[in-house]
């Protein structure tokens, strides 16, 4: 979706419904989606046509966040990860939450 918005340039629903493997109404539903979060502006149109493109500099932003979520999820996978590799190898559990961020650890 977030392709044929960056190709487009300005698009309608019909248009990405017609370039997409999904329904109209799926089109319309991730538009709404897409748009809710900030990430569209409705660009000129004539007639009742409602065209969207993407918001400058939004997507880099929720890049941004996504790569920041990415990390943090990866630090507690980790810490998950150890934490079973030393159950299973018997030795003793952590006694904090493995999945808990650094500041959420209790002792």
């Amino acid at each position: 979706m977030l392709d044929a918005l960056m190709l487009e340039g300005s698009t309608s629903v019909p248009e990405l419904s017609s370039r997409l493997p999904i329904t109209r109404q799926a089109v319309a539903k991730h538009i709404a989606v897409l748009d809710h979060a900030g990430l569209l502006e409705r660009a000129p149109a004539s007639g009742r046509e409602v065209r969207y493109r993407l918001r400058s500099g939004a997507v880099e932003s929720a890049a941004a966040w996504m790569r920041h979520a990415q990390e943090r999820w990866d630090t507690r996978l980790g810490r998950l990860k150890d934490q079973v590799e030393r159950e299973r190898a018997g030795e003793v559990a952590y006694s904090t939450d493995p999945l808990a961020s650094d500041h959420e650890e209790t002792a």
